[in-house]
């Protein structure tokens, strides 16, 4: 039958068809992660970014950089902005204490106050080459002109430190993940200010996990939650109430948190809040980032691609040999792992490992080719069900068949075994050979009428048509009887039938079905056993059963066969290549009667030793019917 996609499971298939349906899987996969490659996930993957900053556990600064902030507060205490007065005796103090540098991340041409005290103030930050102004302008080579201000502080140049949201590019959310290293050459302020620390970062192919963008090169920023800076309100600052030794050597970033302006805030990884976090705090995660050196290094593509394919071929081959409850259990176990893996890589090393696509491969995966796989399954199964449905009627038309015949058999038997009951009946004197033959068709008759009977008692069982008749009586005279009866086969080959039966109280039992069981029993004892050998039938009570062994000294069952000895039209493989005649049912039908008695029967057995065949059956019965 021609398979109806390369997703079909080949039964009974050779190795080599199952390693093309294995590389088929493969190629399938490697397709789907092509596929999913060309789709822009960043949205997803910075957001999966972003949860991973915001898990991460243990964060530390350099310990280099502190915050002042103008607040509400400064505002009611200096009745406005501070202005360029006050601003320049915070400037001389701050200088005493000795930074490696001082930032303005605000517009300092805002500051009221005298001609005289702009420009004393201007004269004071030009002549200190550690004092700078931030600017977020990141002007075009040539147009370097205007980043210095109006008069009078004209003599100032500002340094250029812009907020690199994803408000275009990227992830398009307009949270700020990366900054600005270099812009046409010209390099941004948070790489002058990290190389007093740090002086490799001045080199941009020395910053970890720097890359090109257009006319820029820039890196992703190591964040730390809000709060993990120092910070100092400027009130403090003016009032003399701050220990400034604690500046010393330290780079001061003085910027504003009055909640006027959306442009001195920006959205983080952690917050989308509009005022998450300040600029000057940006400033800071942006210098200490440098300073440690610690950008977040994302992996090549080849690596993501290496990931995307292998998580595809692994999704693939599960969904596809695996059943849907256990497939999806782990499927998602290899997702949750890969993420453990993913989380745990960035939050150590700092790798930024791609997450999104390798999950939705999986998602994909066991969205689409599992129901393809039940529509297949479901296919099977309908054509297992017509077949079990064809086969089925099939065995009952033979069963029907087999019961048909064996009871029109029957009659003639039973005529051939009256006739030869009445020729050895008769006066007349039998020549040696008619005897001979006259026995020869008693015999066979009889051998004839037991296979008969057999197959119109697996007729039966097939229709569910056994009835007990349970009566009240004693088991060892059904057995005397069963040994009485199989003396004469037991003479011919000189075996000696040795019975043992300890008394017992009669049981209630279905004598006529019990008297096949163990005739069954003995009769193969005597035919497998080898001539002048003995036979042992025992009978006892014990606990509440009554037990009964045929042991005999035959060539033994082989230990593989003995689970298969009660099944119908079994036969062993010590007896197939004799003379004795059986039919495979015996053994099944003993097995079939004797649960019907809520008994069981079993054998112990070895190659070559022997069998014992028990009987066990309760000493109350709790049923008349099967």
């Amino acid at each position: 039958m021609k398979l109806p996609s390369p997703f079909e499971e080949i039964a009974n298939s050779s190795k080599p068809a199952q390693y093309r349906v294995y590389a088929i899987r493969a190629v399938l996969a490697m397709i789907m992660a092509a596929l999913i490659a060309q789709i822009n996930l960043d949205y997803l993957e910075s957001w999966l970014y972003d949860f991973r900053i915001r898990s991460e556990v243990l964060q530390r600064t350099s310990g280099k950089i502190e915050l002042v902030y103008i607040k509400p507060s400064t505002i009611q205490i200096f009745k406005g902005q501070p202005n360029a007065k006050d601003q320049s005796a915070i400037l001389h103090n701050l200088l005493a204490a000795e930074p490696r540098a001082i930032v303005y991340d605000f517009p300092i041409e805002q500051a009221q106050g005298s001609e005289e005290d702009k420009s004393e103030w201007a004269q004071l930050i030009s002549s200190h080459s550690n004092v700078f102004v931030a600017t977020p302008d990141t002007p075009l080579k040539g147009e370097e002109r205007s980043l210095y201000l109006p008069i009078p502080y004209d003599s100032i140049r500002m340094v250029s430190a812009p907020k690199t949201s994803d408000t275009i590019n990227f992830a398009k959310d307009r949270v700020t993940r990366r900054m600005l290293l270099s812009y046409q050459g010209a390099t941004m302020l948070p790489v002058t200010l990290a190389a007093l620390y740090n002086p490799e970062v001045q080199n941009p192919e020395n910053i970890r996990g720097h890359f090109d963008f257009y006319d820029t090169t820039q890196s992703f920023i190591d964040f730390r939650r809000p709060g993990s800076f120092p910070s100092e309100v400027f009130d403090d600052l003016a009032n003399g109430s701050v220990d400034w030794s604690r500046y010393k050597d330290k780079i001061v970033i003085i910027g504003t948190d009055l909640n006027t302006s959306e442009a001195d805030y920006i959205l983080t990884p952690y917050s989308r809040i509009p005022s998450a976090m300040t600029r000057i705090e940006m400033q800071a995660n942006m210098t200490d980032t440098l300073i440690r050196n610690s950008s977040p290094l994302r992996m090549p593509h080849y690596v993501n691609w290496i990931m995307l394919t292998l998580i595809s071929i692994l999704a693939i081959q599960i969904v596809l040999s695996m059943s849907p409850a256990m497939g999806l259990v782990i499927l998602v176990g290899t997702l949750f792992s890969f993420s453990a893996i993913s989380f745990a890589l960035f939050w150590l090393f700092g790798w930024w490992i791609t997450m999104a696509a390798p999950l939705l491969a999986g998602f994909l995966v066991y969205y689409f080719f599992i129901p393809y796989r039940l529509i297949i399954e479901n296919r099977r199964s309908w054509e297992y069900y017509q077949k079990n449905k064809l086969l089925s009627q099939v065995e009952e038309l033979k069963t029907n068949f087999i019961s048909m015949m064996s009871h029109d058999l029957k009659t003639p038997i039973a005529r051939i075994q009256g006739m030869t009951d009445v020729i050895l009946s008769d006066q007349v004197t039998l020549s040696p050979q008619q005897r001979e033959a006259v026995d020869t068709i008693k015999q066979s008759s009889d051998d004839l009428l037991k296979f008969i009977s057999s197959i119109l008692n697996y007729g039966k069982i097939q229709s569910e048509g056994v009835e007990l008749h349970m009566q009240t009586k004693d088991i060892n005279t059904i057995l005397q009887e069963v040994i009485r009866k199989h003396e004469f086969l037991a003479k011919v080959k000189r075996i000696q039938i040795v019975s043992e039966l300890e008394p017992l109280f009669p049981i209630r039992m279905d004598p006529d079905l019990m008297r096949q069981v163990l005739s069954n029993l003995v009769e193969n004892a005597i035919k497998y056993s080898p001539d002048d050998t003995k036979i042992l039938v025992t009978s006892e009570e014990k606990a509440d059963r009554v037990v009964i062994q045929v042991s005999d000294q035959g060539p033994g069952i082989p230990e593989d066969e003995l689970n298969n000895i009660f099944m119908k039209f079994f036969r062993s493989k010590n007896v197939k290549s004799t003379q004795i005649k059986g039919s495979g049912l015996g053994l099944y039908l003993a097995k079939y009667f004797t649960e019907l008695h809520k008994g069981k029967i079993f054998v112990e057995s070895k190659d070559g030793k022997g069998s014992t065949f028990t009987v066990e059956l309760p000493m109350e019965q709790g049923g008349v019917n099967a």
